[in-house]
Parts: C-alpha cells; structure tokens; sequence
C-alpha cells in the first residue's frame, strides 16, 4: 500500500488544479452562453468539476489490483435503493454479483454557503440511510459488508470561514455548532459520518480560487484527510481481491 500512496499529495494536487480549471471553463461557457445557472446554483452543478479526483481515485484503484473493467464511473452508476428505486453514485467497484466500493464527491463554492450546506448534508445523510436499508433487506450482496465513500471539497474564503450563528429559538444546539463556520460544520459532519457508521470513510478538503489553480488544498482534520481515505478505500479493494 505504501508503494500506491507514494507521491499522493502531488497526485492530489493535480485534481486540485483539475477542479478549478473545470469550474473556470464551466463558469466562462455560462457567460458565453448566456444561462448562467439561477443564484447559488451554479455553485454546485457542472458534475465534471469533480473529474479529476474520481480519475485519481479509480487510477489508485487499478493499482491495487482492481481490473478496470470492475470500476464503474460515467455510467451504470445506478445502484438500487429501499425508500426510492436507484441511486447514481460517483464511483462503483462491482465484481460479479458483489457490490464491493461506492463512492460520492461533491464540492461547493460561495458566496452563498448556507442553503448548500443543508441540502449537501441531507443528501449525504440521505443517500446512506438509503443504501444500508436497502443493503439490510438483501438488494445486493449477501455477506460482504461494501464500502461507502463520501469525499467533499469547499471554498477556503472568508464567506466559509466567519462564524456563523446557529438559531436556537426552543432547544439548544450541540456546542459544538455554536458559532461554527461553514468549514467547521462540514468538518463536524465528515467526521460524524464515519462515528455513525454512515460511511467507512469520509474526506474533508478545503482549496481557494487564487491558490487552488496552483494545486493548494488544506486537509482541516487529520482523521478525514485524503490519505486516510485512501488507506480505507484501497484496504476494502484488497480483501475483496483476496476474497474472490
């Protein structure tokens, strides 16, 4: 495994640069175009934004024995559900009749972080309770145990870094959240994620515009940085590999 993630902050980097040179030309094709996306929507659409760490991530895969034609990004996506039909996923490992890796990578850029925040968080939480339930009541897989990814990566700016004051109008919020920033609440609900067993592993990255095209990230917990999201992910494709 060592070998695999030799240079991965380097390799990382490069799908940092990936994500702002997508968005840029996303944004500039809007302009042109003249449909621009409505508010803080364009905030979140344009899916190929998040390219090139799904790249990395099926790259890391193929490295550690997981043949390519196993690997599922782009399409067949799909993957059935308990409280709604299917769910398209960023990322599938399937190897016959077992469901081995599922992953989601999802980005946000301001201004406007206060309405993403909630519709991210639930959707994440969403898509999880979606998955177990269905998993439970035997869709797919009746022994192995699949892995879940969830990989988020905000705007460092002032906007996601001020504090931000939580409404309290019955009950008092955990206070941890009080006075939390946008960055530290999405930091809160990557590691929360993983503590719930919502997730086998969630990545929590932070990059701006100006330094981000020069491939800067910050990793703001340890626990939920994009090595040790690796190690799990690559640790599930290897006792899957030695399983089969």
């Amino acid at each position: 495994m060592d070998k695999i993630l030799k240079n991965i902050d380097v390799r990382l980097s490069k799908a940092i640069v990936s994500y702002w040179i997508t968005r840029e030309s996303q944004s500039k094709k809007q302009d042109i175009s003249g449909k621009k996306d409505a508010g803080a929507r364009s905030a979140v659409t344009g899916g190929a934004q998040m390219d090139g760490v799904i790249s990395l991530l099926t790259e890391l895969l193929a490295e550690s024995g997981v043949p390519s034609s196993n690997i599922f990004i782009k399409k067949q996506l799909q993957l059935p559900g308990f409280f709604r039909p299917t769910k398209e996923w960023d990322l599938l490992v399937i190897s016959g009749d077992q469901f081995v890796i599922a992953l989601e990578a999802k980005s946000q850029v301001g201004p406007s972080f206060g309405n993403n925040f909630n519709n991210r968080t639930e959707e994440a939480m969403g898509s999880a309770l979606d998955l177990w339930t269905a998993f439970r009541k035997g869709a797919f897989n009746k022994s192995l145990t699949p892995w879940l990814g969830y990989l988020f990566l905000l705007e460092d700016c002032p906007a996601s870094q001020r504090p931000v004051k939580a409404r309290e109008p019955h009950f008092s919020v955990f206070p941890e959240f009080r006075d939390a920033s946008y960055a530290k609440r999405y930091e809160l609900f990557c590691r929360k994620l993983v503590r719930e067993r919502q997730y086998s592993a969630t990545c929590f990255l932070m990059s701006s515009r100006t330094s981000g095209i020069k491939g800067k990230y910050s990793e703001p917990g340890s626990d939920i940085c994009f090595k040790h999201f690796v190690r799990s992910l690559i640790a599930q494709a290897i006792a899957f590999g030695k399983e089969s």
